[in-house]
């Protein structure tokens, strides 16, 4: 049995970056865990009820995708660049001991968004293939509205993995409604509509009606 973890460095990013391939893993019966990095709470300013709704947002989501398990560490968001790195690392290695997954996603490596940035290289430690030999494979997501509005860094999203997910793009559009407040009406870049474009835009690089785009970070066959 296939073992995928999800990484979200906030609850939204899954959908955004990977929601119609999780579909299809639902199909074949993958084991899939959900690990959100970050959370928000009353300590850090935010309302009762805003933290009441994510919540409920996170449980809604974990339903709809049948993962396995999800797995908060509740590190403050927005501030993942004031924590220890080292500390990032440990509890993300942890993590891996305790799943052994097969095959992992993380944001981009150079979205703007420095908890997206800075989750993925405290990875980086985490994937060597010598120190967690059940990983076969590992892949980078786009997420809209960071990914897409990289204007300073070189370092571009250079997508060579496509997942057709043309019979499932209803769904994943339908599913945005979970997070209604990360969401709103084009042009504002998280909208159904910008969603539907990207698809559209990497099914066209794949020819397929819609499509997911990942960048391959390695693969290893070891059968």
């Amino acid at each position: 049995m296939k073992k995928i973890l999800i990484v979200s460095p906030h609850p939204d990013d899954e959908i955004l970056g990977c929601g119609g391939t999780i579909l299809k893993f639902n199909k074949k019966n993958y084991d899939i865990y959900w690990l959100v990095v970050t959370s928000i709470s009353k300590k850090d300013g935010w309302q009762s009820n805003q933290v009441k709704i994510r919540n409920i947002e996170k449980k809604q989501v974990k339903k709809l995708f049948n993962f396995k398990k999800l797995i908060n560490l509740n590190f403050p968001t927005r501030k993942i660049d004031q924590l220890n790195l080292l500390d990032l690392i440990e509890k993300f290695s942890d993590v891996i001991k305790s799943i052994s997954p097969n095959l992992i996603y993380l944001p981009f490596i150079s979205d703007p968004h420095s908890d997206h940035r800075i989750i993925t290289e405290a990875f980086q430690a985490c994937v060597k293939p010598f120190r967690f030999q059940s990983i076969e494979k590992v892949m980078m997501y786009e997420t809209l509205s960071e990914t897409n509005l990289n204007f300073f860094n070189s370092r571009k999203f250079n997508p060579n993995i496509f997942e057709d997910i043309s019979p499932l793009i209803n769904k994943k559009i339908k599913m945005l409604d979970i997070y209604k407040s990360e969401f709103s009406k084009h042009p504002f870049p998280r909208s159904k509509e910008s969603v539907k474009s990207l698809a559209i835009l990497r099914g066209s690089q794949c020819y397929a009606k819609y499509a997911e785009a990942f960048e391959l970070v390695y693969e290893i066959s070891r059968d």
